[in-house]
């Protein structure tokens, strides 16, 4: 008997679930007039029309309704409500089987999180589902969104745009060929031809996956990253005039650009930048190639270094001279190098700039860099310090200096060398010209090796962007 029962409830349940599911759209107004068109029964209903199915509402001027199909052709001031959802439109269409609501005469969502407009629409109420195409702008109250396709799940706070695809706020613009937007987590994960511009400090990182956190303040960009940033630096610029020699600041126009394999970036206290894998960075007369490095924005410091003993050292170039070692501290102030610290295995040489073959070297386990206005100032060796320099005389070779101390200081003048101070155990032995005219590599120190691969400006931009695909043609499937 018990049996029965529950089976006999089973069935009335379902029954019960069926017919909500079903029920059919009840349309009311001020006046109906009832029509058999093609052998199909519909109504078309005037004036304060209403109509109703389980907790969806449609107000509108006119509605025309199919009885057997549970549809409803909707006409004029179309309002669509349900709970905290509210859907306008001049016309459109609600299929009471699928309860669902379309129209392509221009449509505007608002559930009280974000406000959604495009030119065509659809809306699933079951699903708490919105999917909508052509001009699709969608309003937060922080950002604007504005794509060619987008479904908008309302329980989930999540939207995924396709085409063409922008987010723009207070302090970003990020682009895209597709998008999925967390609102509440503030969370976006972007694919394809991605771009993220600072609107504070004119930085633009591109790349084919980001994937955005901000409320843990991180940006992840790990396929094919760029990111380039255009500033401005002074330096300091002689004029001679008829009343003497004058100094002027001038300002010049920079940008900075670096290519990895992973760009990381941590908006916290720490307002860092990382750089992984196969880093090149060329800025001005500035560039280097390493596998990691660190930016620090609001001290002004960059540190790059070796991520394994088998790894090979960073490599940094300034004008023409070449540095490496284990890891490097570069100290900035108003995006200008103040300094520039070398630690373990530190080697520093400079190529000269008529005679190619000759290079100026220094070995040390640190190197300490000034710099004073974008040049050279003076440089500071500690450790096992080993050097040679080449002589010159108005300009035409004349032998060259090897030495060796604990210690030692360089005084530069228009960053060329001017004064080799020694200290702890110095010893220095000239050789003249004639023993080293063709015999330059004999002279070269240890560890020496002349990097060839120097990345250059032009030549990344070029190599990237020619490999950018073109703008995919996707869609959302519903």
């Amino acid at each position: 008997m018990l049996i029965r029962i529950a089976v006999l409830c089973l069935i009335l349940f379902s029954f019960s679930y069926s017919q909500e599911e079903n029920q059919f759209i009840t349309v009311v107004g001020d006046s109906l007039v009832g029509k058999m068109i093609n052998g199909e029964s519909i109504r078309e209903v005037y004036g304060n029309v209403v109509l109703t199915q389980g907790n969806v509402v449609i107000t509108c001027n006119k509605a025309i309704q199919y009885i057997s199909r549970n549809d409803a052709e909707l006409i004029g001031d179309v309002v669509a409500k349900q709970d905290s959802l509210t859907i306008r439109t001049p016309e459109g269409f609600y299929y009471g089987n699928q309860r669902k609501s379309e129209s392509t005469k221009g449509v505007t969502l608002d559930d009280g999180k974000v406000i959604l407009k495009a030119q065509n629409g659809k809306y699933f109420f079951n699903e708490d589902r919105a999917y909508f195409w052509q001009n699709v702008v969608l309003y937060d109250s922080v950002s604007t969104l504005t794509s060619d396709e987008l479904t908008y799940f309302r329980n989930l706070d999540k939207a995924i745009a396709v085409g063409r695809v922008k987010i723009v706020d207070p302090k970003s613009l990020i682009q895209a060929d597709s998008l999925e937007h967390y609102r509440k987590e503030k969370n976006t994960i972007a694919n394809s031809n991605v771009s993220v511009k600072s609107l504070e400090n004119n930085t633009i990182i591109y790349g084919d996956h980001l994937e955005d956190y901000s409320g843990k303040n991180y940006t992840l960009v790990n396929r094919n990253p760029l990111l380039m940033q255009i500033d401005t630096s002074y330096v300091t610029v002689t004029d001679t005039t008829e009343f003497g020699v004058r100094e002027r600041k001038e300002q010049r126009l920079d940008t900075l650009v670096i290519v990895s394999k992973v760009m990381e970036a941590f908006r916290d206290s720490t307002n860092k930048f990382i750089a992984t894998d196969s880093v090149k960075i060329v800025r001005g007369d500035f560039a280097s190639i390493n596998d990691l490095t660190i930016y620090f924005r609001s001290a002004e410091k960059i540190v790059t270094m070796k991520t394994g003993k088998s790894k090979q050292q960073p490599v940094l170039w300034y004008e023409n001279s070449q540095l490496t070692g284990d890891s490097v501290l570069i100290s900035l102030h108003e995006n200008s190098i103040k300094n520039l610290f070398i630690f373990r295995n530190a080697f520093l040489l400079s190529q000269h700039k008529i005679f190619k073959q000759r290079f100026d070297q220094s070995t040390g386990d640190t190197i300490r860099i000034f710099f004073d206005d974008n040049k050279v100032d003076k440089s500071e060796f500690d450790g096992s310090v080993f050097s040679i320099y080449y002589i010159f005389e108005e300009d035409e070779p004349n032998g060259l200096i090897k030495s060796s101390s604990q210690s030692a200081k360089i005084i530069f003048t228009d960053n060329e060398v001017d004064e080799v101070r020694l200290f702890g155990s110095p010893n220095s032995e000239y050789y003249p010209e004639n023993k080293v005219v063709g015999l330059e590599k004999s002279f070269n120190l240890p560890r020496f090796f002349f990097y060839e691969n120097r990345p250059i400006k032009e030549i990344l931009l070029k190599n990237y962007f020619s490999k950018i695909k073109p703008k995919s043609k996707l869609s959302i499937k519903n």
